[in-house]
């Protein structure tokens, strides 16, 4: 399952969000920094209307939605690498998920206290990102340190793993994030184990007011600046708006957003950009008992796709059974798309796509 942590200094809205992305979420969000002390998790569905569709095609009992692991991590500050704000505890956190959800404050409100005192997404941003490479760089250089001890027995790998440690550590001495250094595979590989923050797929999530969720404003657009740098990306959310949304009833939701000038609310915008950033995609299964939506990284064969259901569908596949989503909603049945000749029979070596409804043939 895909997991990922929500980021930010204190009172940025970062808990506010949680709370309303994940319903039953037990975080506490209240106007003083470090309210989170564990950090907070909550599974949501991942909001995708194909689903409904294709279940009343096949008349499916149950729907059952893709899902995403989200981590609310206490506030961190200034000196968090060292310890401030118990940023140790916090930073080894964000190590164990899929990608980071820095929230920025862009928002103006006397009521709720700044922790620098001031509105400035782009300090923020800074300060955040220089504790998460510190934190990275720590880790780095004890690595180098422990490797070089070790020269007595230096190895190919050992010194493969040495090269990019160093590349990494100058990078980061520089000012670059680890995101911004070039790595092999096989480099990837030697510093997996290390969980690097900067590395990490990052999405900036500026959180307005619900005045600004259409439009942006000049805040937004300092931090859309920051993000082409790094090849970061951008969305706009309101954690105002997300907790007005949870209040009300399915049918008011969409005429609630449309009145503010949007169609989609925080969390369809936040996976959206998640499954883009990590380069995911979503494939169905449909039928009487159940439809449901499976994800897959972009480049799967079908194969490793019908691995996600069961490691038995990879050992024993035969073939797929496919037809594109719009094919099959377009015709309304499966047996249409089978007389049109819509409905293929691929291999091994299929690649999967968006989109795809899909039956595996297997032996057991």
């Amino acid at each position: 399952m895909l997991r990922a942590g929500i980021v930010g200094l204190p009172n940025v809205g970062k808990s506010t969000l949680f709370n309303a992305l994940v319903a039953n979420a037990k975080a506490e969000a209240a106007n003083f920094p470090f309210c989170t002390i564990e950090p907070n998790v909550g599974i949501v569905a991942v909001p995708d209307e194909r689903l409904s569709v294709l279940a009343k095609i096949s008349q499916s009992s149950t729907i059952l939605p893709a899902k995403v692991e989200l981590v609310d991590i206490a506030g961190l500050v200034k000196g968090a690498s060292q310890g401030e704000g118990l940023g140790n505890q916090f930073l080894a956190n964000i190590r164990e998920v899929d990608a980071i959800i820095q929230v920025v404050r862009c928002f103006d409100n006397d009521d709720i206290i700044h922790v620098s005192g001031s509105v400035d997404p782009v300090r923020d941003i800074e300060v955040i990102n220089l504790e998460l490479a510190l934190s990275d760089l720590s880790q780095i250089d004890k690595r180098i340190e422990r490797t070089r001890k070790q020269s007595r027995n230096v190895t190919k790998e050992s010194q493969e793993e040495l090269e990019v440690l160093e590349k990494l550590s100058a990078a980061l001495n520089a000012g670059q994030s680890a995101r911004q250094v070039e790595l092999t595979e096989e480099e990837e590989f030697l510093i997996k184990g290390l969980g690097l923050l900067t590395r990490k797929p990052i999405i900036y999530a500026t959180n307005v007011d619900e005045n600004d969720l259409a439009t942006g404003n000049d805040w937004v657009e300092q931090v859309r600046a920051v993000a082409a740098q790094e090849n970061a990306q951008v969305v706009v959310v309101s954690a105002q708006v997300e907790s007005e949304l949870v209040e009300l009833p399915d049918e008011d939701r969409k005429d609630f957003l449309a009145s503010l000038g949007v169609e989609d609310g925080g969390l369809k915008t936040l996976s959206r950009a998640t499954y883009d950033l990590l380069g995911l995609r979503t494939y169905f299964t449909t039928g009487p008992k159940e439809t449901r939506a499976w994800t897959i990284r972009a480049g799967m064969l079908a194969p490793q796709a019908a691995g996600v259901i069961h490691t038995d569908f990879e050992r024993g596949f035969i073939r797929a059974e496919t037809v594109a989503y719009q094919d099959l909603v377009t015709l309304g049945s499966m047996a249409a798309a089978k007389e049109k000749g819509l409905v293929r029979s691929e291999g091994k070596e299929y690649l999967v796509k968006e989109g795809d409804v899909l039956l595996f043939r297997f032996n057991v």
